[in-house]
């Protein structure tokens, strides 16, 4: 549904909000580890979701890392993928057509549409911090990793 790099993108965000705080910042290192997502791409993820403080803050220096400030937590999921560029992708159409619609659906407008607004309900409503709490080892995952 997403492009990889917002895939990514969600992942990183719950584990900075999950681990870190204002004293206690994460490194890149840390951060592509837990999400088991390669350093460099990590960077450029973090380098999107930090642009202008959106969503994800950073410090630079010895002392410097990642992290997320508790009012940033309460923003909705749906702010990283508008940080990602790709918030679009909750109102396209399930086969990608452009001129898809009440008056011209495609075959799948119909059943989708319901699963369309659910889906947006959950990105609108659900927020950072709530993806965070819901974090718990062994039995919600953020990587491929086998446990």
């Amino acid at each position: 549904m997403f492009s990889k790099a917002t895939e990514y993108a969600l992942r990183a965000t719950i584990y900075i909000a999950k681990k870190s705080t204002e004293e206690k910042k994460l490194g890149i290192e840390e951060i592509s580890r837990a999400i088991d997502s390669p350093q460099s791409f990590t960077a450029k993820i973090l380098q999107a979701l930090t642009k202008d403080n959106k969503v994800v803050s950073s410090v630079r220096g010895p002392n410097g890392g990642f992290f997320i400030t508790e009012k940033t937590k309460k923003l909705p999921v749906r702010s990283i993928l508008q940080a990602m560029g790709e918030d679009e992708v909750l109102e396209k159409c399930v086969l990608g057509l452009k001129m898809c619609s009440e008056i011209q659906p495609c075959p799948m407008h119909a059943q989708y549409k319901s699963i369309k607004q659910q889906l947006i309900k959950l990105f609108v409503t659900k927020t950072i911090q709530q993806l965070a709490a819901d974090i718990k080892d062994g039995e919600v995952f953020i990587n491929n990793k086998k446990r």
